[in-house]
């Protein structure tokens, strides 16, 4: 891996990240799990934000 230069080539790229430590690629092994949106709903606020679109386009 070299620290000094940025990667050139894809080959460059992939060569420098299988230099990387093995304790950096268990970080990686286990994504955390995705948080669910949030609900939410169209207030009358929302609404009148929007109210007039069709006038505009």
């Amino acid at each position: 891996m070299r620290t000094t230069t940025e990667p050139e080539t894809i080959g460059e790229l992939i060569a420098d990240c299988a230099d990387l430590p093995e304790q950096l690629h268990a970080c990686a092994s286990a994504p955390a799990a995705p948080k669910a949106a949030a609900s939410w709903t169209v207030d009358e606020r929302c609404h009148a934000q929007v109210a007039e679109l069709d006038v505009y386009v």
